[in-house]
């Protein structure tokens, strides 16, 4: 017999206005991220400044509206006066951080020129691992100010007379991260964090910061490290950064598909650090969150650990993923929305070949990895107000995680055109769901279309060999009767239901 779930939404009950920016994602200049990923000289798709088109129609495709760069652990140890000028005279480094060679033929300027090409912004972290205030304001300077310094007058003099108005500052990256090149304690990255945050707000006050939090909730420092960051930066700053990855190396996937119950407790838990530094410092402000590094990777950190050093771009951190593997992006993709008020910013890490929802191949083809369907849906279809949902569902223990239901589901409701979006994810590995929406405060709703990706064998992948072997269908089987929606939940299944209520 068939589990049955059911959820009931409401239009006044509004968890928060989606910030389009939660669709965002990041290219470190990491493995073939950058070289080979969105930057091909020569390849067949290359347009005359080197961008494969063939991947940036792939990333319009998923409607990135911002993209984090140059990193990532990258970006503590570069120097960004590396990546401009002529190109021919840009040197080549040894980049510790991954232990690759550097050739700097990418930088700050050709990031901005694909991210306008991708319909993205420019989400640029800054060096505070090496580097330190003056650095921050000289950048800043670099790329926002008009004109009439010396910073801004290098910019015009290298092709670039308009400014490049990058809005969104990471302040470093996983400072609390002994692997970090500049790593420091909290105290230490409080004071510099603060410090590059007031001269870059001088130079440009109309940009937004975000600080970095714990690299991970396990981290030794977790809560004490985010606490004391905020006490030097929250009158400063407008986010504070999460990062989590999620894997299966044991191939426990009742537990894999649970882990979105974790994400829940990370995001609640680093809010209510917030709002204690807020109520400690006795605050109007709301400090938000950017959720700028998730995903799912484990797949090949055995394999890079063989890579040998001082290449320039070898294939690193180059997971295929699976069918399973996309119904746990599409958990923290709902984990996202279910937390709308808070996470304003996210980053799918990352966007191309490094652990990424498009692969390609060196001079040949481009394709969508199975992660890529439930971030494209949830991109497409999830912008509006989040709203509470209270889900009645069946649930399931697990060795590490207990009471997790069997429906993972979310609505999105636009206001302007009057859809609706059901996000939903059935994590039986054995029965299909009945599945019913009680639509109380939306009369008359018609479906759409109802799409479903599913596959028999949760280890499917797409290969440039067969693109298409994951990919989702529209022959779903929701019905409406008017402001109850009623579908059949395919097992271990991704569902967009989508709906359109009067105006």
């Amino acid at each position: 017999m068939a589990h049955s779930a059911k959820m009931i939404v409401d239009k006044d009950f509004v968890i928060g206005k989606v910030d389009d920016r939660l669709y965002g994602s990041f290219i470190e200049h990491l493995g073939r991220a950058v070289y080979g990923g969105i930057y091909e000289p020569g390849h067949p798709a290359a347009d005359e400044r080197g961008f494969r088109k063939d991947v940036l129609k792939l990333v319009r495709d998923l409607r990135v509206p911002i993209v984090r760069y140059p990193g990532g652990n990258f970006v503590s140890g570069y120097d960004w006066k590396d990546g401009i000028g002529p190109v021919d005279s840009r040197p080549s480094r040894l980049e510790l951080a991954w232990r690759t060679v550097e050739p700097n033929r990418f930088g700050l300027n050709e990031f901005a020129e694909w991210s306008k090409a991708a319909g993205s912004d420019v989400m640029w972290a800054i060096n505070l691992g090496t580097q330190g205030p003056e650095d921050a304001r000289q950048i800043v300077e670099y790329a926002n100010h008009p004109a009439g310094s010396y910073w801004s007058d290098l910019r015009a003099s290298h092709g670039y007379r308009e400014p490049h108005n990058i809005k969104t500052w990471c302040l470093g990256n996983e400072m609390d991260g002994p692997w970090q090149i500049g790593h420091k304690t909290a105290v230490e990255y409080g004071r510099a964090a603060l410090e590059s945050a007031k001269v870059m707000k001088w130079v440009d006050p109309s940009i937004e910061l975000v600080a970095c939090g714990s690299s991970a909730l396990g981290m030794s420092t977790f809560a004490e490290w985010e606490a004391t960051v905020l006490d030097h930066t929250y009158d400063h700053v407008e986010y504070l950064s999460l990062h989590t990855y999620y894997g299966n190396p044991t191939n426990d996937t009742p537990t894999f598909l649970a882990r979105s119950l974790q994400m829940d407790d990370f995001i609640r838990s680093v809010a209510a650090i917030c709002d204690y530094v807020k109520a400690k410092k006795r605050s109007k402000k709301r400090m938000y969150l950017s959720f700028d590094e998730w995903n799912v990777w484990f797949h090949t950190h055995e394999s890079d650990k063989k890579i040998e050093p001082w290449q320039i771009a070898p294939p690193q951190l180059e997971d295929i993923y699976t069918m399973e593997d996309a119904l746990v992006v599409g958990c923290m993709l709902i984990s996202l929305l279910k937390n709308a008020d808070r996470v304003k910013i996210a980053c799918l890490a990352q966007l191309v070949n490094v652990i990424a929802p498009i692969m390609t191949e060196n001079g040949g083809a481009a394709w969508a990895q199975t992660i890529y369907y439930p971030f494209m849906h949830a991109s497409l279809y999830g912008r509006g107000n989040a709203l509470v949902p209270l889900v009645q569902s069946p649930k399931y223990d697990t060795t590490e995680i207990t009471d997790v239901p069997y429906l993972e589901s979310v609505a999105v409701y636009n206001e302007e055109t009057g859809d609706i979006t059901i996000f939903a994810v059935n994590r039986s590995l054995d029965e299909e769901l009945s599945f019913e929406a009680d639509l109380r405060s939306f009369p008359a709703c018609t479906v759409v279309e109802h799409l479903v990706l599913e596959n028999v064998d949760l280890k499917a992948v797409n290969t440039a060999a067969t693109p298409g072997r994951v990919a989702p269908h529209a022959q779903g089987n929701a019905k409406s009767d008017g402001s109850r929606v009623t579908a059949r939940l395919a097992k271990t299944s991704w569902n967009v239901i989508r709906l359109r209520t009067p105006v």
